[in-house]
């Protein structure tokens, strides 16, 4: 069955290599935009989403992943000129898969609207830290906020990668049941 929405999303792939080329607020909007309608447990909206465009702060943040991830040269920000950092409030029952279905949002918008994407882990660990609870603290951001994750946004550098092969036993059916 051929349909644009359901073809964008089997064509999506994580780019790890940016252009240092802004994207465009037109399509930065639309993207927060639709992140902002996915769905949430009981419609309670747990998530906020931070956006990072200043490249002191991307840095600073990048530097703040790279230590987590063990390897402090390591430029786990791949160039992106823009992150968008999903929190989700940690109070309700659903807070991570609220924030997961955000950044699945995200990263989808943005393929719709040809600007590459892909999730960056650590997010919890950065903000969990002393140094990110300074940075919440200062975009004004309160209560129990738990980081989700990073999605980098931008252009890609190189050719979209290939998908992987799909695994044979990704889809179960389950055997009807006999009364």
């Amino acid at each position: 069955m051929k349909n644009e929405v359901i073809d964008s999303l089997c064509e999506r792939r994580s780019v790890r290599a940016y252009l240092p080329k802004q994207i465009e607020e037109e399509k930065l909007e639309a993207i927060l935009r639709a992140a902002t309608y996915a769905p949430t447990g009981r419609g309670r909206q747990s998530p906020k989403m931070v956006v990072v465009r200043d490249q002191k702060t991307l840095d600073r943040l990048e530097k703040m992943n790279a230590a987590i991830m063990g390897t402090p040269d390591a430029k786990p920000f791949y160039g992106a000129p823009t992150a968008v950092i999903v929190l989700s409030d940690r109070t309700v029952p659903t807070y991570f898969e609220d924030g997961c279905l955000v950044m699945g949002n995200l990263m989808n918008a943005a393929f719709a609207l040809g600007v590459d994407s892909c999730w960056i882990h650590r997010a919890r660990e950065e903000f969990e830290s002393e140094e990110g609870k300074a940075m919440l603290r200062a975009w004004g951001i309160e209560g129990d906020y738990v980081g989700i994750g990073h999605c980098i946004l931008g252009y890609r550098a190189t050719e979209l990668p290939a998908p992987a092969e799909r695994k044979s036993d990704y889809i179960v059916f389950a055997p009807e049941e006999r009364v």
